[in-house]
């Protein structure tokens, strides 16, 4: 299939889509099968109608927002681009609850796989962060009390995985938490905690069921959408160089 062909099925879904009276396929009829191969003839007129839109969803996919001096990837328990948009997600969720007469946030919790790829050294294009986002996740607040958020810690116990965090601290020495603090502080039982996150994990996903124990908050911020605006606000990007999670003598993982 043709370039062209694509955008305009892409387009023409967006179109379907956007029509408030829902449509259906009643009957379909064909004097021939229609084979779609690259041999097939592009439509003048389809191209014509697609054409300002093509140009203006390249435009904008491929702004410049920001700019890096390294590499930005998603390797190592402390990945420099998983602690960055563990950040922003801390500092979006923070802007919201301000706006909003809610309580501060305490820390963030992201899933590494929510990831899907690096930002090479140099420019760094809106398409990109799609590229590294690609799902409509979005921001949620989940409010705690200190004994379940307990289990916030217990999972990374268990798992040792690299999901990222912010203003979180986690050691684990010989299978045993050695240190876990919360904004530099040890947990407080009597203390009621709000973390952010995705709706995703603050479902269950990634097995975070400790979440589960808490109240969930809707932001309506899309992730995708605070890390794009979050690079666009930072044109030269300072990578987070503290440690976060600490996994000595680490559990070999099934």
């Amino acid at each position: 299939m043709s370039k062209n062909k694509i955008w305009a099925l892409s387009i023409l879904s967006l179109v379907l889509m956007g029509c408030k009276t829902p449509l259906g396929v009643t009957n379909v009829h064909t004097e021939k099968n229609i084979f779609i191969t690259s041999q097939l003839e592009d439509d003048l007129g389809i191209n014509a109608v697609i054409l300002p839109y093509k140009k203006e969803l390249e435009g904008k996919m491929n702004a410049k927002i920001s700019h890096t001096n390294v590499e930005l990837d998603k390797s190592g328990d402390n990945s420099n681009l998983g602690n960055l948009l563990a950040d922003y997600t801390f500092e979006g969720a923070e802007e919201w609850a301000k706006k909003n007469n809610q309580p501060s946030i305490d820390a963030a919790v992201i899933n590494i796989g929510g990831i899907r790829t690096i930002i090479p050294k140099g420019d760094i294009l809106t398409k990109q962060i799609y590229e590294v986002m690609p799902f409509e996740n979005e921001i949620v607040i989940v409010k705690m009390n200190g004994k379940d958020v307990e289990g916030l810690f217990d999972y990374y116990l268990k798992t040792q995985k690299n999901n990222p965090v912010s203003h979180l601290v986690i050691e684990i020495d010989n299978d045993k938490i050695s240190k876990k603090l919360i904004n530099g502080k040890s947990i407080d039982y009597n203390k009621v905690y709000y973390i952010a996150t995705s709706d995703y994990l603050a479902m269950g996903g990634d097995n975070m069921f400790f979440f589960g124990k808490g109240q969930s908050i809707s932001t309506g911020i899309k992730m995708r959408d605070l890390f794009i605006e979050k690079f666009k606000q930072n044109p030269e990007i300072s990578t987070p160089n503290d440690v976060r999670l600490i996994f000595n003598h680490k559990k070999l993982q099934d």
